[in-house]
């Protein structure tokens, strides 16, 4: 699956998406939204500690010292699709734009087994941060060997033209992404050619992100060579291959060595990259025709049959398979067939020779395919990407956070994670983080900010939301509580019903404390409590929309000035949400300098440790609607979410997860209408355009959370012509405090702080309850069992120039004898 990038200014539907493009492995593709087992380690942690220990799935690639691997030969490896374009800063770039791009571009900085960004020694002797005060200053001390493929020294140019043509100064560049490069102020040459001095006229704690890949100033230099003349071809690389031929009929790309190398020699003479549908992969594989290719767990089952009934004698010349086409196949179906095919009704007895025929080719076709892969092995690991169930907050019932919230303690995510990953023989520990994940030094788990899988607080939230089990039959109008929605639009109705006082919650006499204190519950004049308000350690800026409230996660939300803060209209509604928030800056705190005083002013008591406080979402004393009452409603309308889930082949565990959602939220009385649409429109025609309630996609990880996560949780802008600019939040759903939290981390120098703040923004994320994180995602890599040095990298870049096939057990000994 690809990401689809829609370019600023570009978009006329009502709601315009803009798709940033990642490059190298943090690319973001349309095929990370679509598939089943989708195109990252084992999950655990434990809340408000550093988690950076969590344990990760390693990556499996029959790793090989050089000695081992023989000289020469080609490697063909599968991609989905041709590229339609080697720029991999253009909208349309995928994975195999990446894949390719990172075997013949410099990538400065790559990442290790752990997601951590480290020098590429190849093209970098140094990089580091000069000067800080009175602005950021990193110098770049390039390997003196380092060259172009034509001869031409890499250098300060190379930098400089990157960095205009991707600033976003210069509209005539179609760009996807500028993030980083907009805060550079100049790039000039250092000490000596091998330097380049780059001044930003912003902090940015993401700089190596930058420049990787680089592509020579003949491609960045000019708009027209950018948009159009490395969409093909590339005349100049610097990488241990070159590209030689692209062959669009074929659906092959095919990469040689590069002579100008000055690394390691690459092991491969060439390195072949073929266009080939999932689901022709296992033929393809079968036949010899693919060395590696990435499958999906029916092929993966497929080629783990083959291995067994090899052992068996089963098969060709043995015994017949006990499956595939001819498993379905009885005495009594045969029997049946056979009179059919020679009784007097002729056109009945052509019709069934026909598909006798069919079924004996379909058989033995079958057959000899599993002959084929019975030799393939597979390689498996976690991928860097994980699937989360979304909610879409713009309208309806998923505008109330209560309802979300609701959904989110009615799912139990470890079993979810289980039917995708035990199977596999991989650990199901569902994913604690929106913005890293296990194995990541900026990874905690902060799930704790929702709570675990709690059925009685789940119906308890939705009977305060206003559903219950006559709810449909009602009149509208006649539900009492919680019968406003805090979603969009909701904070006019809310402060309206403040003045007039019928029930609407307020937090302080005239506006929220600025510092931690307690604060009044009010309705109306009446005092009704006193609770604990905990103030960020900084006030927000004028003009950001304060910390989140209702309303605050929506264009239109009460912004600055509002000198009274609505929490929400409804006594019960006022009080989850002070409590959740008190949870969530307890968790976004720990380990921070107020972690032992806020966990000392929070008291988390043994029932919140087993997955939420009781009363803590729904106040405590809320009736929860009968379990066996039947679905929910309100106001005559049955509460009913719209599940849109993709059909094609390859996303049987994404319906068979969405499946046992639906049955999870049937059990508190939410009814779910699962939709299935064919797989090329899933992305485009509903989560972009928000035509969804729920559904099931997946994001990659990242180095760079600050930068590369910020536009998926960012909070949707009106735009001027009217539409909702939603960049990357396909739930529609954000606060102005999670934006500044991602802006913070940007623009944090020190490591330790931004990665503090992006905890705390995750904190956030959770208490939202838009993205519900259920799994972090299998990588299943079929491989011809002499490939070395490829399979499933998980986070770790490809090391291209020692991929190849193993030498012969005696050659590989007296390699290793001789090297000795």
């Amino acid at each position: 699956m690809a990401h689809v990038g829609v370019q600023r200014g570009r978009a006329s539907r009502a709601v315009r998406t803009v798709a940033a493009i990642r490059t190298a492995a943090s690319l973001r593709s349309v095929a990370l939204l679509t598939s089943g087992v989708l195109a990252l380690p084992a999950l655990a942690g434990c809340s408000s500690g550093d988690d950076a220990s969590a344990s990760a799935v390693p990556q499996d690639i029959g790793a090989a010292a050089r000695p081992q691997v023989a000289d020469g030969g080609t490697l063909r490896w599968a991609v989905d699709a041709m590229p339609q374009t080697l720029n991999a800063f253009q909208a349309d770039a995928d994975a195999a734009t990446a894949r390719i791009t990172g075997a013949v571009l410099p990538s400065l900085f790559t990442l290790d087994d752990r997601g951590r960004p480290q020098r590429n020694p190849d093209f970098l002797e140094k990089a580091e941060i000069v000067q800080r005060e009175p602005k950021q200053v990193v110098l770049y001390k390039l390997n003196q060997k380092a060259v172009w493929s034509d001869g031409r020294e890499i250098g300060a140019p190379d930098f400089v033209a990157q960095w205009r043509a991707l600033s976003g100064r210069d509209s005539a560049y179609w760009t996807a992404r500028n993030a980083g490069y907009e805060r550079i102020e100049k790039i000039e040459k250092g000490a000596n050619d091998l330097e380049v001095k780059v001044t930003f006229n912003k902090p940015y704690a993401d700089w190596r992100a930058l420049f990787s890949p680089l592509y020579p100033k003949d491609v960045t230099g000019t708009p027209d060579a950018f948009n159009d003349g490395a969409r093909t071809k590339l005349k100049a690389t610097a990488g241990p291959f070159l590209l030689k031929a692209a062959d669009r009929d074929k659906g092959t790309l095919t990469l040689t060595r590069n002579p100008r190398w000055w690394g390691r020699p690459s092991k491969l003479d060439e390195l072949v990259f073929r266009a080939v549908p999932r689901d022709k992969r296992v033929a393809a594989l079968a036949d010899g025709s693919l060395d590696v290719a990435e499958i999906d767990r029916p092929a993966a089952e497929r080629i783990t049959l083959a291995e067994r009934d090899k052992g068996a004698g089963r098969g060709n010349d043995g015994p017949e398979l006990a499956h595939g086409p001819g498993a379905a196949i009885t005495p009594a179906s045969a029997l049946r067939s056979w009179a059919v095919a020679h009784g007097s009704d002729e056109e009945r007895a052509d019709s069934e020779v026909r598909a006798r025929k069919q079924t004996r080719e379909a058989i033995e076709r079958y057959a000899q395919e599993q002959a084929g892969l019975s030799g393939l092995a597979i390689r498996r690991s976690l991928e860097p990407a994980y699937t989360q169930l979304a909610l879409n907050g713009s309208s309806g019932p998923l505008a109330d956070e209560r309802v979300r919230r609701a959904i989110a303690r009615a799912l139990d995510r470890k079993e979810l994670a289980e039917i995708v990953l035990k199977p596999l023989g991989l650990p199901a520990h569902p994913p604690g983080s929106h913005l890293a994940l296990a194995g990541q030094q900026a990874y905690a788990d902060n799930s704790d900010a929702l709570g675990g899988q709690d059925t009685h607080e789940a119906q308890a939230l939705l009977a305060d939301a206003g559903f219950t089990p006559g709810g449909a039959r009602q009149k509208p109008g006649s539900t009492k509580a919680g019968s406003k929605a805090s979603g969009a639009n909701a904070d006019d109705d809310a402060k309206r019903e403040g003045a007039e006082g019928d029930g609407t919650y307020i937090v302080g006499d005239d506006k929220a404390p600025d510092r931690p204190g307690k604060v009044t519950y009010r309705v109306g004049d009446r005092k009704v409590g006193e609770g604990p308000y905990y103030a960020d350690e900084e006030k927000p800026d004028a003009g950001s929309g304060g910390d989140d409230k209702p309303g605050d996660n929506r264009p239109g939300g009460s912004g600055p000035g509002s000198e009274t803060h609505v929490l929400a209209p409804a006594r019960a509604a006022a009080l989850q949400e002070i409590a959740l928030m008190r949870q969530a800056e307890a968790i976004d705190d720990a380990g921070s300098g107020h972690g032992a005083r806020r966990q000392e002013e929070v008291h988390r008591t043994e029932a919140h440790r087993k997955g939420g406080a009781p009363g803590a979402y729904a106040p405590k004393g809320t009736a929860a609607p009968a379990a066996a009452g039947g679905p929910l409603g309100k106001d005559g309308k049955p509460l009913s979410l719209r599940f849109v889930l993709p059909s094609g082949a390859g996303s049987e565990s994404l319906r068979a997860v969405g499946d046992r959602i639906a049955q999870m939220l049937k059990a508190v009385g939410i009814n779910t209408e699962i939709t299935k649409v064919a797989d090329d429109s899933y992305f485009k025609d509903h989560i972009a355009s928000g035509d969804f309630d729920l559904a099931l996609y997946s994001w990659p990880g990242t180095a760079y959370p600050a930068t590369d996560d910020r536009p998926v949780f960012a909070k949707p802008e009106p735009a001027s012509d009217g539409s909702l600019l939603v960049e990357q939040n396909y739930t529609r759903i954000g606060t102005d405090r999670i934006d500044q939290l991602f802006d913070r981390a940007a623009g944090e120098l020190d490591e330790d702080e931004a990665r503090d703040l992006v905890r705390k923004a995750d904190a956030r994320i959770w208490a939202a309850a838009a993205s519900l994180p259920i799994y972090q995602r299998p990588q299943l890599v079929a491989v011809k069992p002499n490939v070395a040095n490829a399979g499933a990298f998980g986070f770790e870049a490809p090391h291209f120039e020692d991929i190849g096939f193993k030498k012969a057990p005696s050659a590989a000994k007296d390699a290793e004898t001789s090297q000795k």
